[in-house]
């Protein structure tokens, strides 16, 4: 009995281990310059638990968050306050099976004695590694195909929201410029460095979620405002594929994990952050249908119906991995910005474009793709019992074998 103890604790600890290793080399590092080490720590390392939080927060809503009373108009507010939840629930138990998938690849890796220092672990890789090729293509397709057009979407309300404040200039030569700035972000190594936009881009989204709330409740009902919602089925399901787009950052899950001193934490971070996001979206999105009702239906962007501010406008204005080279990886990047930023330029709306991708994209790559991929790789008896996550499980069962109701829990 002692024996398997200690085995059991080398299983669990040995992935512990091995990253808290990185992160005790990478503080070694900073603390040989002092008075660059304050300014990195602030701005450019990002590794800790906050900053997974405020990366997995600020990925979830993003530009959905001003369609969002357009899907009420759709769905009505009661599916749409329903949905919301059910989808966030959905999504961190997926989120929480990347995870275990995840560690269980990386752990077998670490067993093999690679290193990871320079090479950051993306989703295709640990379906590669543990399912094969063809789940490769499965997840690499996917997830391409998902992030060209969540990209190409956040160009296109970046465009559509400065419109609104200065209609000088059309919607596409506001997405010539924003394109132009974005195409700045190929400079950024990964996720690990993110930490300064993360929290910026929270702290924005949560700026423009209270004021959609606010400034709807002290605008009031419209004159004649209606709540029909839903009228015809097709709508129903156009809103609710475009409430699923809001809980779909899987795409970079694992990115985000990789940057993490402690990935083992991520599971717990994920659903903290979607109950975070469900206190900007549900307040934002019922306010402004409450006050606009069924004029949303041809206001995808919530913004357009709100009157002219200061307070809307500032709303608005803020809303090759293995190389060391970050130039490098700047080049390499390029060539999948530019047709992004082409795309964009195509389709100057994004209310229909969220259903699609929500629908054909983000079912598979948020729920379905990470369910199937647990279930096959731990499908097996002899899987489940080598595995560091069936480790934990057999643990935790005989952790329950020995309380004091055993009856009770083997008849259970």
């Amino acid at each position: 009995m002692p024996g398997e103890k200690q085995a059991e604790e080398a299983i669990v600890e040995r992935f512990n281990e091995s990253t808290e290793n990185e992160e005790k080399e990478v503080e070694l590092e900073e603390k040989g310059d002092h008075s660059i080490f304050s300014v990195k720590s602030l701005l450019w390392h990002g590794g800790s638990v906050y900053d997974a939080w405020f990366s997995c927060a600020s990925n979830q809503v993003a530009q959905v968050l001003l369609t969002l009373p357009y899907s009420f108009s759709q769905m009505g507010m009661l599916s749409g306050i329903i949905l919301q939840i059910f989808y966030g629930v959905l999504g961190s138990w997926t989120a929480y099976l990347i995870s275990v998938l995840y560690i269980e690849y990386r752990s077998r890796k670490e067993k093999e004695n690679v290193s990871f220092k320079n090479h950051v672990i993306q989703w295709f890789e640990v379906l590669d590694g543990l399912l094969g090729p063809y789940w490769k293509a499965i997840g690499l397709a996917f997830n391409c195909t998902f992030l060209l057009f969540g990209s190409v979407i956040q160009l296109i309300a970046c465009a559509s929201n400065i419109y609104y404040i200065n209609d000088k200039l059309d919607k596409r030569t506001w997405t010539y410029i924003f394109g132009a700035c974005c195409a700045t972000t190929v400079f950024i190594p990964s996720f690990h460095n993110y930490r300064i936009w993360s929290f910026l881009g929270l702290a924005m989204t949560t700026y423009t979620a209270w004021y959609l709330t606010i400034a709807s409740l002290v605008h009031g009902q419209a004159e004649g405002v209606t709540h029909q919602g839903p009228t015809k089925l097709v709508l129903y399901f156009t809103g609710a594929t475009n409430i699923l787009y809001t809980f779909g950052g899987h795409a970079v899950t694992v990115e985000i994990m990789h940057a993490m001193w402690k990935p083992q934490k991520f599971k717990s971070i994920y659903l903290l952050a979607t109950l975070y996001v469900f206190t900007l979206t549900i307040p934002s999105a019922t306010s402004v249908y409450w006050a606009f009702g069924d004029q949303l239906l041809d206001h995808s962007n919530a913004f357009s119906l709100l009157p002219h501010s200061a307070w809307r406008d500032a709303a608005k204005v803020v809303g090759m991995h293995d190389t060391k080279s970050i130039c490098l990886r700047a080049v390499c990047r390029l060539p999948v910005v530019i047709p992004i930023w082409f795309l964009a330029i195509i389709f100057p709306f994004f209310g229909p474009i969220n259903s699609a991708v929500g629908s054909l994209l983000v079912s598979f790559t948020v729920y379905i793709i990470p369910a199937l991929a647990h279930m096959f790789t731990y499908k097996s008896a002899s899987a489940r019992k080598d595995s560091l996550h069936g480790s934990v499980i057999w643990m935790l069962k005989r952790q329950l074998e020995s309380f004091p109701f055993r009856s009770l829990y083997r008849k259970l």
